[in-house]
């Protein structure tokens, strides 16, 4: 764990996120020294003034600065509300619901650690380099330890989920076409039944003795494949049985772990990485008004 409490990945994007912080804190300061700059030019030609003068001057200059500094007071708040954004999308992803604790904003000891780790991170000593510019899709926010282990059985029983809707399917399929083989030996019965009924009439009496041997044989052939059916048809009945209450029970589980993922996941900590992240820009806005007193007027 590095000095914010957060994992290798983590702290990249913090790290990111305080070098953007750190490109526009520059440029608007860099603004704000441009507006004294261009009063010393315009305005500061007479080696006298008068107290309106003076006033005058001034009060063009504080017009100047204070919408610069509202500006990117504006900017910075709308900037943290889409990083906030991000965050919660992906949190919605899993039904998690982060929660936020505006107070440690304010937390002194917290400020002074992000300063530290700013200071160590973007010094000329040892300032890293970037390794990987692509900016990566959002990864669904995760804790190790029990969170980790509930998202592995989600995944597990959504993929048991999937195979046995594919097995309640081909049992389906198996089941469709054992009634269908089963009409249609019935109907060959029928059929037989019918043709022999036709038949009798026109057969000699020496046959037929032999056709109602035949056709008991038949008879007793075609029961017994009609029991086989039977009996096979009512095992898929069981299976197709079987395989919808195993579906209803891992859905039931599914619910469950989902519902106890949510349940760990807000006894964590994990929001308070996007607090730490929010902490440093305190700071700044405290330096810049350090700065802006240096310019005003001493009693």
């Amino acid at each position: 764990m590095a000095e914010l409490g957060l994992n290798e990945h983590h702290q990249n994007e913090v790290i990111n996120y305080m070098r953007f912080a750190r490109s526009k804190r520059g440029l608007r300061l860099k603004t704000v020294d441009s507006c004294f700059q261009d009063l010393k030019e315009s305005r500061l030609v007479e080696e006298t003034f008068t107290i309106d003068e003076v006033s005058e001057v001034l009060n063009g200059l504080q017009a100047v600065v204070h919408s610069e500094v509202e500006s990117e007071l504006i900017n910075t708040a709308y900037t943290n509300v889409l990083l906030l954004r991000q965050l919660f999308s992906q949190a919605e992803k899993w039904y998690l619901k982060l929660q936020t604790d505006i107070s440690e904003l304010e937390n002194r000891e917290l400020l002074e650690q992000v300063a530290e780790f700013e200071k160590a991170e973007f010094t000329s000593s040892n300032k890293k380099p970037i390794i990987d510019n692509i900016k990566p899709k959002l990864a669904p926010l995760n804790e190790g330890g029990t969170a980790e282990l509930l998202n592995k059985e989600i995944l597990r029983l959504q993929e048991e989920n999937e195979k046995l809707k594919s097995r309640l399917k081909t049992l389906e399929t198996q089941a469709t076409n054992a009634l269908d083989e089963k009409s249609k030996l019935e109907r060959a019965l029928q059929d037989l039944q019918l043709d022999q009924g036709t038949q009798k009439d026109f057969i000699k009496t020496q046959d037929l003795s032999d056709l109602e041997n035949t056709v008991a044989a038949l008879k007793s052939e075609f029961q017994k494949t009609l029991n086989d059916q039977t009996e096979n048809q009512k095992s898929l009945e069981e299976n197709l049985a079987t395989a919808k209450h195993d579906l209803l029970r891992v859905q039931e589980q599914l619910s469950m772990a989902e519902k106890e993922l949510e349940k760990k996941f807000q006894q964590t900590a994990a929001y308070r990485n996007m607090k730490e992240i929010l902490t440093k820009k305190n700071d700044q806005i405290k330096d810049l008004r350090k700065r802006l007193a240096k310019y005003e007027p001493e009693d």
